[in-house]
């Protein structure tokens, strides 16, 4: 049962901001959630609504709607500017 992806403009436009070699892993991860919306290292955040999961220094935030199979990105950065 595979889900689909949802793109928020904002996890679009940080997307198109990355570069390589990060840009590629960050799209596999994602492409992977697919698949599996709760990898192996995924967590459940506190104090706002969603996932993350690690992409090296980059995270991918996302929500799962299990009824739906849908996975919606919310938002893509790097650690330093992503929780703020």
């Amino acid at each position: 049962m595979a889900y689909s992806l949802n793109f928020s403009r904002q996890a679009i436009k940080m997307l198109e901001k990355i570069n390589e070699p990060f840009y590629s892993n960050i799209k596999q991860a994602i492409v992977n959630l697919t698949t599996d919306p709760r990898p192996q290292g995924y967590k459940k955040l506190k104090g706002r609504d969603g996932y993350r999961i690690r992409v090296g220094s980059y995270r991918v935030i996302y929500d799962i709607f299990d009824t739906q199979l849908v996975v919606d990105i919310i938002t893509i950065g790097h650690r330093k500017d992503i929780y703020e």
